[in-house]
């Protein structure tokens, strides 16, 4: 027990559970004593506690040190402007930053304009500045649709920094697919990661084959079809609809026969849009069996009569043979027959007849209803533009009259067959005819920004909604669109809308300030927008 000499030059032998026990408990109920045994006092207490501290702490053995991460990897793309850098250091310090809530003001909402930045950065070929990857890799961790944008602006010193934290974990697994594909030049390499491989890795190591050599990746899919379970056997079905080609009709027709339903389906789908398959050809006989021209009449006019059955050999070709509630068994199997039926198939039908031609013929008994919804899948399954203009119809037509559906999500898809600047022409004469109301998913299919005519028939269409009293809080989606996807030129044209109008007889109490508001964030947010391209069009700064 070690001797301690206090102030007074008294020695106390004690250990230091007595000098803590006699602290606790008081000198008094506990008192410390010499070695003569007299009792010390508190404060020669608190000198044989220091001396024994400088005694305990002196005794300990050097920790060894952490091992130091190597270094972070180089990252050689050019920095930001240092305008730019500026420029997301705000986006992501507003990100953090706590929602008010309630009434959005006229101030731009700057989280919303983080995604766009990231893709113009990462067009632009910057790396991302090695002070905000924390911040950008919090904020991916917080918003999932960022993660590919953030990954690749963060690069490989993003990765390094994800390593070294837990809670960005989500950067490795997201990367892992990459850094453990195998060159797909090495056989032997590619055989064993397909044979030993986790399950996204095999998927993506088949994506990549099929993007180089279809055929390749056809027979290492072959190879192990048999014992891959169902599930699996459907994504990796799913991939061949890249490069899809007539050579993988064989393969196809196989997997018409497999033991799970959903591989046979999306079999069938796959052979379906290639015209000249076998499976095309029995699903054109069979529609062209049931729809075909009457001309009984003074003018040639559609007959439809539907199937009567769903024979097992339908069945095997992907015809569902139940429908689902609500529809009757005969229309469901005839949609099916139709959607999977080359649509150059009516051409020679009836007479040489263009699609838009054959959209307008009359349909006998009720049934153009179901006949035009099944060309419209067809037309979108096919990618074929003629049809999809014959079914969209023109744009001034309302939806319940058009030739093809009135449903806009299958409208949705027919643009999406279309060249992007006549997608935008249809969508903006839709929106000068119909107004707003119904054009939110129309405009989810335009590309960005959104060309002239269309930004100024959303704009047009919103004033209108204004002058009108209306509700704008009613608008607020496509309101938030505009802000994202109209050009910021435009902005300077759209200042005399933030001005608050009279409000008109029977307006909504309040309206004209919150449409202010509102056309005063749009114009805003497009002249930040602007002023963010420009800043990462400096260069590289150092």
């Amino acid at each position: 027990m070690p001797t301690t000499v206090t102030s007074t030059g008294a020695p106390v032998n004690a250990s230091w559970e007595d000098l803590v026990s006699s602290a606790v408990l008081g000198t008094d109920r506990r008192p410390l004593r010499t070695e003569e045994g007299a009792a010390v006092s508190p404060s020669a207490l608190l000198d044989a506690a220091a001396a024994h501290t400088v005694r305990r702490r002196a005794a300990l053995r050097p920790a060894v040190g952490a091992t130091l991460p190597a270094p972070a990897p180089a990252d050689l793309r050019p920095p930001l402007p240092d305008a730019a850098r500026r420029r997301l250091a705000q986006l992501l310090a507003d990100r953090s930053a706590q929602p008010g809530g309630g009434r959005r003001g006229s101030a731009p909402d700057l989280t919303e304009l983080i995604p766009q930045w990231l893709a113009s950065a990462g067009a632009h070929g910057y790396r991302a500045p090695a002070e905000l990857l924390p911040a950008l890799l919090d904020a991916a961790r917080a918003r999932t649709d960022l993660r590919p944008h953030v990954l690749a602006f963060a690069g490989p010193r993003g990765l390094w920094l994800a390593s070294l934290n837990p809670e960005w974990r989500f950067a490795l697994r997201a990367s892992s697919r990459d850094a453990r594909r195998p060159d797909t030049s090495d056989p032997a390499a590619v055989r064993r990661l397909w044979q030993e491989g986790l399950f996204a890795e095999r998927v993506a190591l088949l994506g990549a084959l099929r993007g180089k050599d279809p055929g390749r990746a056809r027979s290492l899919l072959v190879s192990t079809w048999s014992s891959e379970r169902a599930e699996d056997r459907l994504m990796f079905l799913d991939s061949l609809r890249s490069g899809l080609s007539a050579d993988d009709e064989t393969f196809l027709e196989e997997a018409l026969a497999d033991r799970s339903r959903n591989v046979r389906a999306t079999a069938a789908e796959l052979l379906s849009s290639l015209p000249g398959s076998a499976l095309a050809r029995r699903m054109a006989d069979r529609a062209t069996s049931c729809v075909n021209p009457d001309r009984t009449g003074g003018t040639v006019s559609v007959a439809v009569e539907a199937p009567h059955e769903c024979d097992p050999a339908m069945q095997r070709d992907g015809v569902v043979p139940v429908p689902p509630s609500g529809r009757g068994e005969r229309s469901w199997w005839l949609g099916q027959l139709v959607e999977a039926t080359p649509l150059g198939v009516w051409r020679e039908r009836f007479g040489g007849r263009a699609a838009h031609e054959l959209v307008a013929l009359p349909v006998a008994d009720g049934w153009a209803g179901e006949l035009h919804a099944a060309w419209c899948r067809a037309a979108v399954r096919q990618r074929d533009p003629d049809w999809a203009r014959a079914l969209l119809g023109a744009p001034s037509t309302p939806p319940a009259n058009g030739p093809g559906t009135a449903s806009l999500a299958e409208r949705s898809k027919l643009l999406a067959s279309l060249p992007p600047s006549e997608r935008a022409l249809w969508v903006a004469g839709f929106i000068a005819a119909h107004g707003l109301s119904e054009a939110f998913q129309l405009l989810g299919v335009c590309s960005v920004p959104w060309d002239a005519p269309l930004g100024r028939s959303v704009v047009d269409a919103l004033d209108i909604a204004r002058d009108a009293g209306s509700y704008p809080w009613s608008f607020s989606g496509v309101m938030g669109l505009a802000e994202r996807c109209l050009n910021p030129a435009e902005a300077d044209r759209l200042a005399v809308l933030t001005t608050t109008p009279d409000e008109p007889e029977g307006a909504s109490p309040g309206a004209g300030g919150y449409w202010s508001e509102a056309f005063q964030r749009l114009v805003s947010t497009l002249r930040l927008r602007a002023a963010m391209d420009a800043e990462l069009s400096q260069g590289g700064a150092g």
